[in-house]
């Protein structure tokens, strides 16, 4: 089973998480920020990833180093559940739309970490979430996951909706990335022979 256990604490958070990759989209959330939760919770159901996140953190200052300190948090725990990465398809693509709102992200379980971000929010913030978090979080996941993703939101006129696309389609990109692939049993999906 490919899962792990991961928890991070600091004079600023304390964070758990657990997950499974090969799960069916099960997730209990509890951060003390509701919309990430929403927004975690695509990850899991579209991703077909079980995620478990436990977090409290300093937000009577602001929400930045809780939005981080998840995105770090589960970077790791990826990172210790994808382990040797032999046999997966490693790169993952998806498309998403809702409503007006259209995003892409397009990501590779290089061993490499990075983001390139291409999203103009429409808004500052959706309710009392800085929009500016997101990729704060992704920052995060990539740098401790060691992936390279790409996030590119391509229309929207409503923030929620911009995000809601971005969450999924980064779900649903992992989902294909991690996939075994029968073709490439036991083979390291590089010609370097390592990731």
């Amino acid at each position: 089973m490919r899962s792990a256990k991961v928890t991070r604490n600091t004079l600023e958070t304390q964070i758990s998480i657990e997950l499974n990759l090969d799960g069916t989209g099960s997730a209990k959330f509890d951060t003390g920020l509701p919309f990430l939760d929403h927004m975690l919770d695509q990850i899991a159901r579209h991703g077909l990833i079980d995620i478990n996140v436990l977090a409290k953190g300093d937000l009577h200052i602001d929400a930045h180093h809780t939005v981080e300190d998840i995105g770090i948090t589960l970077g790791q725990a990826f990172s210790q559940a994808i382990a040797d990465k032999k046999g997966l398809r490693r790169y993952g693509h998806a498309y998403v739309p809702l409503d007006e709102a259209l995003s892409r992200v397009v990501l590779d379980l290089s061993g490499r970490p990075g983001l390139v971000f291409n999203c103009e929010f429409v808004r500052a913030s959706i309710g009392e979430f800085d929009v500016d978090l997101i990729h704060e979080f992704f920052q995060g996941f990539v740098n401790h996951a060691l992936v390279t993703l790409h996030i590119d939101n391509l229309a929207g006129s409503n923030a929620h909706h911009q995000a809601e696309t971005i969450f999924k389609a980064f779900g649903r990109a992992l989902r294909m990335a991690l996939e075994l692939d029968p073709r490439m049993a036991g083979v390291m999906p590089s010609t370097k022979g390592m990731l």
